[in-house]
């Protein structure tokens, strides 16, 4: 039998089983509890944070002929005709691929159509935004007027770019970013279900890394367990899988630079390099380590902003209060501006090491952070010297 993808294999089966968007589940459940159905849905929001998956249970939701408190039964001949994609009542449309006006032409048609079973016709249109303008144009009539057995729900990453005139026909829903530690107790339950061995700073690193979508956590988790086999995730394993380092390399390096000790900056970097750590996913990750500093100095060491273990945070705390404002603020600009370079340089590591070396010579800069860096150590060299 064909191995199934964890994210596939534990999508949510009904609204109780998602995690994280408990706002918009109990909105669409007293709809559909009500009877107060809207013609069209959005859904946006960022990768992964349950999107398509809310519309497929809202689609089978509608259409089930034994609804439950949680949404579909998922039992009847009408839920598993839907679930085995063979139900000509749900229809999915990719506008990545079907973007054209004749793609809303074929859908205009199919409108026309009462469904053969079921009480709707529900037509999903996930990356709506990649609709052309015209397909818009054709849509719009559509959307405002369908007939009462057809509804609409479209789902984009980037709401930005749909049309006012279509927002407005719409219900708009926006799903968050979930948190780390509703990620995490969900790879935690996951793990348990799977019989995967792995330590808990493992699971709450995934849950970091996927950024608040929990699609990419459980790719990353399948990464882990495929790599490692039978055996125990740990949490150096899973640095090593995924290409990221450990807080106590970032020590190491921002003491480097405060410093200004060019050899052992260059040293660490060479040394990611060496370990096969990818030059982008390591700045990138400092840069996280450079925020967490300036949130914690920012807000008289307020730790609600920031996701890490105690031990973690105090050794933040300690940087902290060695490290100017103004100084970090300088950092994080530049790091930025650097993860964006790389993202189209060639030579990845050059132009990595001639950023890490401006970061230790504010003279090169004329910016305020500089000058203000650049005073600063002349107070400390006075205060010595005296």
């Amino acid at each position: 039998m064909a191995y199934t993808a964890l994210y596939r294999k534990f999508r949510p089966s009904n609204f109780d089983e998602v995690v994280g968007q408990e706002a918009i589940t109990r909105t669409l459940k007293n709809q559909l509890k009500t009877g107060r159905i809207s013609h069209a849905y959005l859904f946006c929001g960022t990768r992964g944070t349950g999107k398509t998956s809310i519309a497929k249970i809202m689609a089978r939701a509608l259409n089930c002929e034994h609804p439950t408190e949680a949404g579909p039964c998922n039992e009847c001949p009408t839920c598993k005709s839907i679930l085995n994609e063979t139900s000509i009542n749900v229809v999915e449309i990719d506008a990545a691929s079907n973007n054209g006006v004749d793609n809303i032409r074929d859908i205009k048609e199919q409108v026309q159509y009462p469904p053969t079973f079921g009480r709707y016709k529900v037509f999903i249109i996930d990356e709506v935004h990649m609709l052309s303008s015209g397909a818009f144009n054709a849509l719009l009539k559509t959307l405002e007027e369908p007939p009462q057995y057809v509804i609409f729900i479209l789902a984009t990453t980037e709401v930005h770019k749909i049309p006012i005139t279509v927002l407005s026909r719409c219900q708009r829903y926006d799903f968050k970013r979930i948190s780390v530690d509703t990620i995490s107790q969900r790879l935690k339950k996951l793990c348990k279900a799977e019989g995967v061995d792995i330590e808990d700073r493992a699971v709450d690193y995934i849950a970091k890394a996927a950024d608040g979508a929990m699609r990419d956590a459980l790719s990353l988790l399948d990464e882990c367990i495929s790599f490692l086999q039978n055996e125990k995730i740990t949490f150096d394993a899973v640095l090593d899988i995924l290409g990221a380092s450990d807080i106590s390399i970032f020590d190491s390096l921002l003491d480097g630079i405060t410093a200004g000790n060019t050899i052992d900056v260059l040293n660490i970097l060479n040394d990611a390099v060496t370990d096969g750590k990818e030059i982008g996913q390591f700045v990138t990750d400092f840069l996280w380590y450079l925020r967490n500093i300036l949130i914690l100095k920012s807000t008289q060491n307020d730790s609600t902003l920031v996701d890490m273990s105690q031990q973690n945070l105090q050794n933040l705390k300690e940087k902290a209060s060695a490290v100017s404002k103004e100084t970090l603020m300088r950092y994080i600009r530049n790091l930025s501006e650097l993860s964006n370079k790389l993202k189209s340089a060639t030579q990845k590591r050059v132009v990595a090491e001639l950023e890490f070396i401006r970061l230790m010579t504010p003279q090169m800069e004329e910016n305020l952070e500089s000058v203000l860096e650049r005073l600063s150590k002349l107070e400390s060299g006075i205060r010595v010297g005296r």
